[in-house]
């Protein structure tokens, strides 16, 4: 049987995981990026800024198309370029269509704000321009490719994202009131999880088009970031809010129904390894 082959566009943190992964399972992995020197020793580089307004380079014929991007800034014109303008711009470059195309994406596509569940039929009538940039490039694609999979991450943490931790190190924590539920899902998770899916696409099994990728505990921030502190044992000194978008719960049942299990089902299982 002929290796099978896959490129990952925006290859940073999240793709090269991804890449190591594939790997290992026996993918021929292509890794794309602006600073090659930060790609796995596991992937293929090609160098190539998703902000330029030149196009790709000469790509090779793959099976399939990650595009894991993420913007490094809130600005609206970088947004539109990396999740409206880049994944089009590189699956047209390919020599030849893959055969599946993933695509990360967020919750951000949800509005809802009132504690509700929420699952892949979920409305998605995102209440800021950055969510409507992403739905937007999800439906773009989806229109581009007979075969496009959108995996809508929660809040990403693992090693080197230690935006929240930082915060909880110099004493602050947020409030209890009003009640905010929070989403996440480790690194490590969302890169098995993408893998998972790549190997159920090469065994023939279906793959819907649209998976919420989560672990199981939504959960107040104020729970998390006081957890956190006692776990840290530091002394709290402020309460901030520490949230972005609504309040709402993740449900990953779809997720879980491809057989996917979790490393890390609950936030306390995640960071203490990071603690």
């Amino acid at each position: 049987m002929a290796q099978l082959s896959v490129l990952i566009a925006g290859c940073g943190d999240l793709g090269n995981a991804i890449a190591e992964h594939l790997t290992r399972a026996g993918f021929r992995v292509y890794g794309m990026r602006r600073n090659i020197d930060r790609l796995s020793t596991y992937v293929v580089p090609i160098e190539y800024d998703l902000l330029s307004d030149n196009p790709p380079p000469k790509l090779p014929e793959v099976d399939y198309l990650l595009y894991t991007a993420a913007a490094k800034s809130r600005d609206l014109t970088t947004y539109q370029q990396i999740y409206l303008d880049g994944p089009l711009k590189v699956l047209k470059a390919l020599p030849r269509s893959p055969k599946h195309v993933i695509l990360t994406s967020s919750t951000g596509v949800y509005a809802q704000s009132n504690h509700e569940w929420i699952d892949e039929t979920s409305p998605t009538v995102p209440n800021n321009p950055f969510g409507e940039i992403l739905l937007q490039g999800e439906r773009g694609l989806a229109q581009a490719h007979p075969s496009v999979t959108r995996v809508r991450l929660s809040g990403i943490y693992g090693p080197g994202r230690m935006h929240l931790l930082n915060r909880i190190r110099a004493g602050e924590v947020a409030p209890t009131e009003p009640l905010h539920f929070s989403n996440r899902i480790h690194r490590d998770d969302a890169a098995r999880f993408i893998t998972h899916l790549v190997q159920r696409d090469a065994a023939g099994e279906p793959l819907a088009p649209v998976y919420i990728a989560s672990d199981d505990q939504p959960t107040p921030i104020s729970e998390v970031t006081r957890w956190l502190a006692e776990q840290m044992q530091v002394e709290v000194t402020s309460e901030q809010p520490i949230q972005r978008g609504g309040s709402k719960r993740c449900r990953n049942t779809l997720m879980r129904a491809t057989g996917y299990e979790l490393l890390y089902p609950d936030y306390r299982r995640g960071f203490a390894e990071l603690i």
